[in-house]
């Protein structure tokens, strides 16, 4: 677990190893910005150091930082990761990160559910996140990440008991793509969703709420090559 922030000082948040041998540290695309930022890690009792920002992804709010050769500490370990695709629901959760400029603090709560939002999963919790855990791990009780601290609801800009973090197994797939290929690649149908209501699942004739509705087929997507179209579920 690490405390990152760009060289300018304008960004704070949090981060953990995932790959030692190849020095990969895991945050948030928005502590990273687009890339080009200048960011400096500090792992506990440790002098900063200098990472490479080698991958940023804003869909998914993550990117990935290379440290700086033979700057990590000997005893450094990479977070073992929970990849499992076990239901998540309602097990106990720490957040680790650095509220308000507070290092290195935790704070505890459950997962609500792994919600779908956009095509991609995110893993809700009550756990507190404020500004300054961005980018932290999300542990279960075996001390595995179950997700990376990504975002918050809230209209005063503190925790109002809804926190969303970024699945492990997602970070997984990415950092395993740019270690064995030194680029990341993903599928595309090239379609438009949206959430199936319960009445929206009523009126398909569904015996439940669940899946994706296609409001749109892209022209020249391969899901308007395979047949699909707008009302499919």
């Amino acid at each position: 677990h690490a405390f990152a922030e760009d060289k300018a000082g304008t960004s704070k948040a949090a981060g953990f190893l995932v790959d030692v041998d190849n020095r990969y540290l895991v945050t948030n695309a928005h502590v990273a910005g687009r890339g080009n930022a200048n960011i400096e890690v500090a792992f506990k009792g440790y002098e900063y150091v200098s990472a490479d920002v080698i991958y940023v992804d804003p869909l998914i709010d993550l990117a990935v930082l290379q440290i700086e050769n033979d700057s990590l500490p000997e005893e450094a370990t990479a977070a073992e990761m929970d990849c499992s695709d076990r239901n998540l629901t309602g097990i106990s959760v720490a957040a680790y990160g650095h509220p308000k400029s507070l290092p290195f603090s935790a704070s505890r709560g459950i997962i609500s559910q792994v919600r779908t939002y956009k095509g991609y999963d995110w893993v809700q919790t009550d756990a507190a996140i404020n500004p300054g855990n961005s980018g932290g791990p999300l542990f279960n009780l075996n001390g595995e990440v179950v997700g990376i601290n990504s975002q918050i609801y809230t209209r005063s800009g503190g925790f109002m008991g809804l926190s969303f973090a970024i699945p492990s197994n997602t970070a997984t797939s990415v950092v395993a793509q740019l270690r064995d290929h030194g680029a990341v690649s993903r599928g595309w149908l090239g379609v438009q969703i949206q959430e199936v209501s319960q009445d929206l699942a009523e009126s398909f004739g569904l015996d439940k709420a669940a899946g994706a509705l296609i409001a749109q087929v892209i022209v020249g997507s391969p899901a308007l090559d395979a047949g699909l179209q707008a009302g499919d579920v």
